[in-house]
């Protein structure tokens, strides 16, 4: 029986690396997300989720372990699950000081039951904030700037 499962993590070990060869080398532009606000909408759509004025929400996602993406140019968002020079796994203290910047990372793409994955292995460039409020995207959400008491 020991035997046995000795034998079978061997074979899943030896699998990795062929799972590994399966990744597609991308460079991919795009702004550092927070996934829960931006699929959820909770603040306001997907287009009041980034820049500048969503940035203090995406630190607090981010630290609290809601996983960090990276929305592409063309509109794909790509789940960051490993980030250059982490240990195994991208974690959201990893990303905390990239969220919202706009950047370009090149690495390895993976896709596996419609979600888009990337192990980014180099931060080709990094602009920083680039956008700067929800005007930029006509969207303010209604909870964000109270009305005046009269």
């Amino acid at each position: 029986m020991l035997k046995s499962i000795f034998l079978g993590a061997g074979l899943a070990l030896a699998a990795l690396p062929a799972a590994a060869a399966e990744g597609e080398r991308v460079q991919v532009t795009g702004e550092m997300i927070d996934t829960w606000c931006y699929f959820s909408g909770v603040m306001g759509g997907p287009e009041a989720t980034v820049g500048t004025a969503h940035h203090t929400c995406a630190l607090w996602c981010a630290a609290g372990g809601i996983p960090v993406g990276l929305k592409a140019d063309d509109g794909t968002v790509y789940m960051v699950i490993k980030w250059q020079g982490a240990g195994d796994v991208a974690t959201g203290d990893t990303l905390l000081e990239v969220a919202s910047h706009r950047l370009t990372a090149d690495g390895l793409h993976y896709e596996r039951d419609g979600i888009d994955y990337l192990l980014v292995e180099e931060v080709v460039a990094d602009e920083g904030i680039v956008n700067v409020t929800h005007d930029d995207f006509g969207v303010v959400p209604p909870f964000a700037f109270p009305e005046p008491k009269e």
